[in-house]
């Protein structure tokens, strides 16, 4: 039988070591990957804008994120393994036979607690601070093990091809925007956000996805003046009406020649009249002459280009043509602001709140040109807007007939009622959620 003292050796006490220093590369490797991966670029970006120099290594060290997983792994499987041999090769000295499966019980145990659990799970506490702890280690290995990874990567690239699938390793792994999304509706889900902050947030990233045609009034509700009309009754006109700016036609509303804002025509007809003495000279009032020159915008403009437009030009109000040039409708600047900020209402306003209230049966009474994105938006609801813009628009798509009042279909889980309409438009539903009365996506007319 061996010596005990024998077996005590320096040997042993190096084999040790060696173990220890192992589990605490594989400890610095597992923490390293979890903090580089999961700390936020736009928070590194914050730090490192500020002057912090670990930040800005983080943030270079992870834009090639395939050779930054692949020097990690690279790293951490290679101590792992050799820790796991020193063992095995020690308490097989100690113990025989018996000890390979000690070794691997004992090491298990140490990698699992040490070496990935307790670094993993401060590295996540924390991501942002332990990534530009590591960012600048990180980088010597990744630049050392370089050659190993490019190797591995031919490898791994060649064996998916044998399967059919392949790689990009230049496209972008996230889209900003979603990650931006996902976060606001967690911090609503938890409280931290509130819903108007999260859907005026959203709507400014939505600009750049929506176009005009998504938000313009349509050609049916603008208010227009006709510049062959008296003048008196132009001016009852532009009195009478909400708006400050209003097109003006000749012959046929198609026609636009101009657009009239309320402060102009006031401040032309006060010079007529005082230039003349008399009201009588409104007669010869000439409403072409103090009109503005019209500014027609394609129906697919993207909202945050139209309002940049709006800005460059010094503008709030623009007609909206389709591409054969025929008039579709108009858009101002509120009307993009309201995206973002929700409806915006003043004195002049007309048109009843907007506010939804469900009546005894749960009902909503909803105008029929009230945009699917409005109505989403108020009520917390998914309804799909890929086909339609508006209520009305999706109830005529699913129904693919326009649907007389009374009619009741059942749409995405929804149960819409045509209460009332008017020539070929739906102008008022009532709608409310199911409770699995029919299947989803049925159309239950009645």
């Amino acid at each position: 039988m061996d010596d005990p003292s024998s077996m005590y050796d320096a040997a042993f006490w190096i084999t040790i070591a060696a173990i220890l220093v192992l589990l605490m590369f594989s400890a610095f490797f597992s923490g390293s990957e979890t903090a580089l991966t999961a700390a936020s670029r736009a928070k590194l970006r914050s730090r490192a804008d500020k002057g912090d120099s670990g930040a800005e290594a983080a943030l270079k060290v992870s834009e090639d994120s395939e050779s930054l997983i692949g020097a990690v792994l690279l790293g951490n499987n290679v101590v792992n393994i050799l820790s796991a041999s020193l063992a095995t090769a020690l308490f097989t000295r100690l113990l025989g036979s018996s000890g390979v499966a000690i070794a691997t019980l004992v090491m298990t145990v140490l990698v699992l607690i040490f070496s990935e659990v307790m670094p993993k799970t401060y590295a996540i506490s924390a991501p942002e601070n332990v990534a530009s702890l590591v960012a600048r280690p990180i980088r010597w290995v990744t630049l050392l093990l370089s050659p190993l990874v490019a190797v591995v990567r031919l490898i791994v690239r060649g064996i998916l091809r044998l399967f059919g699938l392949k790689t990009d390793p230049e496209s972008n792994m996230f889209s900003v925007h979603e990650e931006i999304a996902g976060a606001l509706s967690i911090g609503q889900a938890t409280g931290a956000v509130q819903k108007e902050d999260r859907d005026r947030l959203l709507g400014a990233l939505d600009l750049g996805n929506r176009t005009v045609e998504e938000i313009m009034l349509h050609r049916s509700g603008i208010q227009m003046i006709d510049c062959d009309m008296p003048p008196s009754n132009l001016l009852d006109a532009v009195l009478a009406s909400p708006h400050t700016r209003l097109p003006v036609y000749k012959g046929e509303r198609e026609n636009v020649v101009g657009v009239i804002h309320a402060k102009d025509l006031l401040r032309a007809v006060n010079k007529a009249v005082r230039e003349n003495g008399t009201a009588g000279t409104l007669q010869n009032f000439d409403v072409l002459a103090v009109a503005m020159k019209p500014y027609f915008v394609p129906d697919t403009t993207a909202l945050d280009e139209q309002m940049r437009e709006f800005l460059k030009r010094r503008t709030h109000f623009a007609l909206v043509v389709d591409e054969y040039g025929s008039l579709r409708g108009l858009i101002t600047l509120e009307d993009i602001l309201e995206e973002i900020v929700g409806e915006i209402a003043d004195e002049h306003d007309t048109e009843a709140d907007q506010t939804l209230t469900p009546n005894a049966q749960g009902d909503y009474s909803v105008d029929g040109g009230m945009t699917i994105r409005d109505l989403n938006r108020q009520l917390e609801w998914n309804l799909p807007d890929d086909e339609a813009n508006t209520i009305a628009g999706l109830v005529i798509h699913m129904a693919q007939s326009i649907p007389e009042p009374g009619q009741v279909f059942s749409i995405h889980g929804y149960r819409f009622e045509v209460a009332s309409r008017r020539e070929n438009r739906i102008t008022r539903l009532r709608i409310r959620p199911l409770n699995d009365e029919y299947g989803e996506d049925d159309q239950q007319p009645s």
